[in-house]
């Protein structure tokens, strides 16, 4: 985060704890903005997905929210009518004590699943609200939608005279089918709302949708932008690449906290038939157990790289004899296509892995399609962590 950058105008943030867990912090968040806002979001595409997506995605069918209620630690999935009821409840109190319409409020829930909301602890809460809320505050709204993070991610980019800020959670449970994890950006740039809704799902696209910790598609996925208008005009070509920026950073945090996660995995794929191929084959090698521990231990074993892009056997134009591989800037694959002997080359290639960033360049030499994907490595941790996440 550039803690120079000013925060978006008009839009206000409220954190408490509400007693989803035990240990006391905050895991209740509103973010509101102040003036009507236009509002892009993606959601999850699992077919179980939790009552907080259902009324979210009603929400924002009209391109038109002005905030959103976030619950972390409790997921609200798998939890039948009465857990669509609780979350009504939570999302149309707080719409009240803001003083809007329930139906321009999204609500998102990120956390265990098959447990329903303790209204008990939540209800006199929301009774307690006041209003205004205080404006700014993204820093606290990015501690307190986190479960297993051990940082908050937040950044904020400038585009014109508009600010962009966006947050995110998320370290575990993380395959895509649309953006991914709970992310949330603000901006007080004005733009037509078609065309920012088309320049959300691109860099969504390129981003969000481009990364995978574990290949396990969360039930709560949700990725929304908020804009209000304050700052005035923006180019939009611009707004999209600070967006990406900003986007960006947070997926590379993300990679980087994944759940007991020590490097950051980059795949780069070229020359593919079409973008999609190319996207394909990059989660598959970042998707590897055999590649994420290769990269934990640093051992130069590029063979599994080389067997994950095999396992797209539906793809047949990828010929063996056509693709190379590298790690960094060193090539591994074919053999033999450098000056350097075979254990220079496994050297050099242990050396980059002991990097907190591993770069995988794959060039299929089939087309123009290209796709980068981010990940990260597999630990004794990620294992731990999800072994005794409930107990």
């Amino acid at each position: 985060m550039n803690d120079v950058t000013p925060e978006p105008k008009g839009f206000a943030v409220h954190t408490a704890p509400v007693g989803l867990a035990d240990d006391g912090r905050d895991d209740f968040t509103v973010l509101f903005s102040t003036e009507p806002a236009t509002v892009s979001a993606v959601f999850t595409r699992s077919r179980f997905v939790g009552a907080s997506v259902e009324l979210s995605r009603e929400a924002a069918r009209d391109g038109q929210a002005r905030g959103v209620v976030v619950l972390a630690r409790n997921a609200n999935v798998a939890t039948g009518p009465e857990g669509l009821r609780n979350a009504r409840e939570v999302r149309d109190t707080v719409a009240a004590s803001l003083g809007v319409d329930a139906g321009e409020l999204l609500i998102a829930s990120t956390g265990v699943i098959g447990l329903q909301y303790p209204m008990e602890r939540i209800r006199p809460h929301l009774k307690g609200i006041t209003t205004p809320l205080p404006e700014g505050g993204f820093g606290r709204a990015a501690r307190a939608i986190m479960t297993t993070d051990t940082r908050p991610k937040e950044v904020r980019v400038r585009c014109g005279d508009a600010t962009l800020t966006g947050i995110a959670k998320g370290v575990g449970m993380i395959e895509p089918d649309m953006a991914t994890l709970l992310t949330f950006f603000a901006t007080d740039a004005r733009l037509d709302p078609a065309e920012q809704d088309r320049i959300f799902r691109r860099v969504m696209d390129r981003t969000f949708n481009a990364v995978s910790i574990d290949t396990d598609t969360s039930t709560s996925d949700t990725a929304v932008l908020f804009a209000n208008g304050l700052a005035g005009d923006v180019v939009p070509e611009e707004f999209e690449q600070a967006l990406y920026s900003c986007a960006l950073q947070l997926v590379k945090a993300i990679a980087g906290d994944g759940e007991g996660a020590s490097r950051v995995i980059e795949v780069r794929v070229t020359g593919a038939r079409d973008d999609a191929q190319a996207k394909r084959v990059g989660k598959t090698v970042v998707n590897s157990p055999l590649v994420k521990t290769a990269v934990r231990g640093a051992d130069p074993n590029w063979g599994r790289v080389a067997m994950a892009i095999g396992k797209c056997s539906d793809d047949t134009d990828i010929d063996q004899e056509k693709a190379r591989i590298r790690f960094g800037d060193t090539e591994v694959y074919p053999l033999g296509g450098g000056e350097r002997t075979d254990a220079e080359v496994r050297e050099a290639v242990a050396g980059h892995m002991r990097g907190e960033e591993v770069l995988i360049g794959i060039d299929l030499a089939i087309g123009t399609g290209e796709f980068t994907v981010y990940g990260c490595d597999l630990t004794e941790g990620y294992v731990r962590i999800n072994s005794e996440y409930t107990t």
